[in-house]
């Protein structure tokens, strides 16, 4: 990817690393910020709890209060254990380099146990600062468990489908959360215009969703300012509304906290008790967010927003709406703006509103990054990302899925019209991709942490019971809305596990028919044809070894480049690969050759932009590679391997090559070394492709020099002339244009997935040359077919 070798990556190191300092005031600035991007979801869930709960099921308030007093028993109980005692204090010490999320649980495991489908791990990979590899199990069952998982690939398969479930789910999280926040709030007007129609309600929410999905592409930086203070605002506004309706109406309801109101109201209302705790989950809704968006903030600044500010004032809200109903049974429907004082209800309106897409908001800016991480993992599709900002971490957009997601909350919000069947959807998509956290923070309790199989256990049978006994409730309202995110995920990790497999036997036929030594070598230094002057960079997804393309390429055309890199962009199960770190270089074959390979190493939170300075960095890094190797006593001139020793470099520091800029020099447009040596033709392609492209998008003009020391050898002053020589002849993208089909003997469903629906994806999403920013003149394609 022509981003790999920019020092424009060092901006992805996330925004966090300003406040590294454990300062108070860098915590307290922490979480401040925290508030508009973690909470903005979970703290409009007073919005429609009661009522998705009353409404949603045939439990109806008497004059005992015993149902309004044990559903705020339930919901004080669900807000203390799920989001405080299960992610304040345990999940969210399950970061990966900081990283929270469900990739970062995979990827933890990753690490620790071989569990990844796809065969490219390399030992230099675990060199990596923030490969971060624990301990070791000591513990004899914790090693049983870890090698019972990496022996079986079936129960590997059956972990990816997981951490895909989970993902699909937030992703579902981003369809149902603007579309029932925004219903939510303009609801309200119904309060004081009661003879408005339902119809102009949900023309008004349509009319805002459309604006919000429409603004995604200006980016969140422009505006995220204001995030923090919104919700704020919104908390002391719910939280001064429920100590007044506390005080005015029941003061009594703090009863309320005490278990015994659960038992109470189970007893009383039974299996329709049972079925309305679909609608008492929707008060977590959000909480996931504490850990998913751990990467921006730190543990610190998370648990100190949520425990002094959020959790207080959310528990005093929800009081405050039960005080209310126990005197008020009869506005159930609209709780929550019935109970506001008179003389402020327009400003708290209006403050719901801005709150609700404040939420909004950040759930669609978390779907967008959860899909360019599936993407980075190869789970997903290519898809066009755009970065929204030079100095924030993470801000990115993604204009397909913006699009997507904007028809889908527009059909739902239609469709539904009411917010109790969308509660139904939105609670059986939060409560699944909870469940899958507690599965997945198991093993890595065991297999990570390297703890005590029974407390291990004991976290998730008491977490899992828990979240099992709110998806049995929200599994009764499957035909009552429930069904669309079962849909949705259904569909969408049909699209991600089809592409993860295909992209998968793709691999595995490179590498089972991958050019063996002993043919190489028998073709010679000149590969049995002419070789032109020029570099020739050839991209594989191997990271060992010669893809078959180069000898499909080899045996259909005559010529080939003077200097061959084989490149390889890998993603790594970590979340950032620091710049110093990204890139391998190694040499295939012996020196005369001049065949090199290129690993070029991204995380999954890494972001890649586009940066037309790649072929320069990249002689650098060769050239500073071919100085490393011939300064290194225990390399060997002989080498004859097809993968030579592999050299982590970093920043170039100019000791083999030293680099000219050339870009202030007015004339230096007909003298530039690199073209000299191509026809009038070809510089005037050049001369076209240059002026067609926006300023920041043309190349750096440089020149290159060999520096005039006489520690250098002279084979490899040679070898660094002959690279020098190489690049001002022009550098070359080989690209392999594969056909990918199954094979005769598999089976229809196989010959479906491959056949039918993997390459209908590759036909209908962004090409490899367009992802990997490959300038089309200086392109090179070679079909292949592939049959896995």
């Amino acid at each position: 990817m022509n981003s790999v070798l920019t020092s424009m990556d060092i901006e992805s190191t996330h925004y966090k690393d300003h406040y590294t300092k454990t300062s108070w005031k860098a915590v307290l600035m922490l979480a401040y910020q925290s508030f508009g991007v973690v909470y903005g979801d979970l703290s409009t869930s007073p919005l429609y709890v009661y009522k998705s709960t009353f409404f949603g099921s045939k439990v109806r308030l008497s004059d005992s209060d015993a149902e309004i007093l044990g559903v705020l028993s339930f919901v004080f109980w669900t807000f203390t254990l799920i989001p405080i005692l299960k992610y304040v204090f345990i999940v969210l010490r399950a970061d990966d380099n900081g990283e929270g999320g469900t990739f970062a649980l995979y990827s933890l495991l990753c690490r620790h146990a071989k569990v990844g489908l796809l065969p490219n791990h390399q030992a230099a990979d675990e060199e990596l600062s923030t490969y971060s590899l624990e301990q070791r199990p000591t513990k004899q069952r914790s090693h049983i468990i870890k090698t019972f998982l990496e022996s079986h690939e079936s129960l590997r398969k059956g972990l990816l489908i997981l951490v895909l479930l989970g993902t699909c789910m937030v992703i579902g999280d981003g369809v149902l959360t603007p579309t029932i926040s925004v219903l939510s709030a303009v609801s309200g007007l119904r309060v004081k215009a009661t003879d408005l129609h339902e119809h102009y309600v949900v023309l008004l929410a349509c009319g805002i969703l459309m604006g919000l999905f429409a603004l995604q592409h200006y980016g969140t930086h422009k505006v995220g300012f204001i995030f923090a203070p919104i919700v704020i605002a919104w908390l002391f506004c719910i939280s001064s509304i429920g100590i007044y309706n506390i005080f005015r109406w029941n003061p009594g309801v703090y009863k309320a906290l005490s278990p015994y109101y659960m038992y109470k109201y189970l007893k009383k209302t039974r299996i329709d008790g049972w079925i309305s705790l679909g609608g008492v989950l929707l008060c977590i809704t959000g909480a996931e967010a504490m850990y998913a968006d751990l990467g921006h903030f730190s543990q610190c600044s998370i648990k100190l927003a949520f425990t002094c500010a959020v959790y207080p004032c959310l528990i005093i809200a929800y009081m405050g709406q039960a005080a209310f109903l126990s005197r008020h049974p009869a506005d159930i429907e609209r709780s929550f703006y019935m109970s506001i004082p008179k003389p402020v209800f327009w400003p708290v309106f209006l403050v719901a509103t801005l709150a609700a897409v404040v939420g909004s908001q950040a759930v669609i800016s978390a779907t967008f990054s959860i899909i360019k991480q599936s993407q980075a993992l190869g789970c997903f599709p290519r898809v066009k990302i755009l970065h929204t900002s030079n100095h924030i971490y993470g801000q990115i957009y993604i204009p397909e899925v913006n699009w997507i997601l904007m028809m889908l909350c527009l059909a739902i919000t239609v469709g539904f019209r009411d917010t109790i069947m969308i509660g139904n959807a939105y609670g059986l998509a939060v409560i699944t991709v909870m469940l899958v956290t507690t599965f997945l923070m198991f093993l890595v309790m065991v297999i990570v942490w390297d703890k005590n199989v029974l407390i291990a256990l004991a976290f998730l049978i008491f977490f899992g019971s828990i979240e099992c006994l709110y998806i049995s409730a929200s599994l009764t309202k499957v035909h009552e809305g429930g069904w669309v995110p079962l849909v949705l995920s259904i569909i969408f990790m049909a699209i991600m596990y089809i592409w993860h497999y295909g992209f998968r036997k793709k691999y595995e036929f490179d590498l089972q028919n991958k050019v063996s030594m002993k043919w190489l070598l028998t073709l010679g230094p000149s590969l049995g044809i002419v070789r032109v002057p020029g570099i020739g960079l050839i991209y594989t997804d191997l990271v060992t070894g010669v893809p078959p393309i180069f000898s499909h390429f080899v045996t259909n055309l005559p010529a080939f480049h003077q200097i061959l890199v084989f490149v390889c962009v890998k993603h790594v199960p970590v979340p950032y690969v620091p710049i110093e770190e990204r890139c391998l270089i190694g040499r295939i074959g012996p020196k005369e050759f001049r065949m090199f390979r290129c690993i070029i190493r991204y995380g999954y939170k890494d972001e890649q932009r586009d940066d037309h300075d790649f072929e320069n960095q990249l002689v650098m890094k060769i050239g500073e590679f071919i100085q490393t190797e011939g300064t290194n006593s225990h390399a060997s001139s002989n080498e004859v391997t097809v993968d030579g020793r592999m050299a982590v470099i970093g920043v170039p520091t100019q000791r083999g090559i030293k680099i000219v800029s050339l870009n202030d020099d007015i004339d230096n447009s007909l003298s530039l070394p690199h073209s000299c040596s191509k026809s009038p033709t070809m510089l005037s392609f050049q001369d076209i492709e240059e002026l067609d492209s926006p300023p920041f998008a043309q190349r750096k003009k440089v020149r290159f020099e060999i520096p005039d020391s006489p520690d250098i050898d002279p084979s490899i002053r040679d070898e660094l002339a002959e690279l020098i020589e190489a690049k001002e002849a022009g550098v070359a993208y080989i690209l392999g244009h594969s056909y990918v089909k199954a094979k005769k003997n598999s089976s229809l469903l196989k010959k479906f997935v491959i056949d039918v629906a993997f390459n209908f994806l590759r036909n209908n999403c962004r090409v490899p040359t367009v992802a990997l920013s490959i300038p089309h003149l200086s392109l090179i394609e070679v079909g292949m077919i592939y049959c896995v």
